[in-house]
């Protein structure tokens, strides 16, 4: 998981074909359909709700996402699998605002700054996607409250913009020392990720 620092989360993503192969670094090149499972996997060992190719190191336009039977209880055990009543894989989204008006009522986190939560990014409240899926299909689906709400989360992602980025600066500047020390980690897995691409590294 790429964290808070890392350039690739603040690089505008470039569209992708369902048939391209793509490579993690640190990994052989996997298709689609394949890096798109290990997101899923990645997303529910994390307890999230959605995850975009840039927060794996990938600066394609593809996000995972899923709906579940109820509210995650933070805390619990339970494999959220169990409770997946239907997921995403969507392929270069293009979003649409069709109701402009915004809500704020919600908290937002994100897997790539793990411990911070905040209420008050204004969202719309109902959008229309339209994306490629795996099997390069032309697909469009409309959301509302919550899963509208993912859907421009992980679209911002492919788009170098994150949720705190939508909230005020003071808000940042309260997460001041949380944020150093997210940089300072993905500077040093950087760093170790660059050791092992050079020449007669140990793979």
């Amino acid at each position: 998981m790429r964290l808070y620092g890392d350039p690739v989360l603040r690089r505008k993503a470039k569209p992708l074909l369902h048939t391209d192969l793509l490579t993690v670094p640190g990994f052989s090149p996997q298709t689609v359909r394949q890096v798109a499972d290990t997101m899923l996997e990645t997303m529910f060992e994390a307890r999230g709700v959605g995850l975009a190719a840039p927060q794996i190191g990938l600066p394609v336009r593809l996000f995972v996402a899923v709906e579940y039977e109820d509210d995650e209880e933070e805390g619990t055990d339970t494999p959220l699998k169990s409770r997946v009543l239907r997921d995403y894989v969507m392929l270069n989204p293009v979003l649409r605002v069709i109701d402009k008006k915004k809500d704020r009522s919600y908290q937002e986190g994100c897997l790539s700054i793990p411990g911070i939560y905040e209420e008050g990014v204004a969202r719309a409240r109902a959008v229309q996607v339209s994306y490629t899926d795996l099997d390069g299909q032309p697909r469009v689906i409309e959301a509302d409250d919550y899963l509208a709400r993912v859907f421009q989360h992980e679209t911002d992602h492919l788009d170098g913009v994150l949720f705190l980025d939508r909230l005020p600066a003071e808000v940042t500047e309260d997460y001041r020392k949380e944020l150093l020390a997210l940089q300072q980690k993905s500077k040093a897995y950087l760093s170790t990720l660059a050791q092992a691409r050079r020449p007669g590294a140990d793979r």
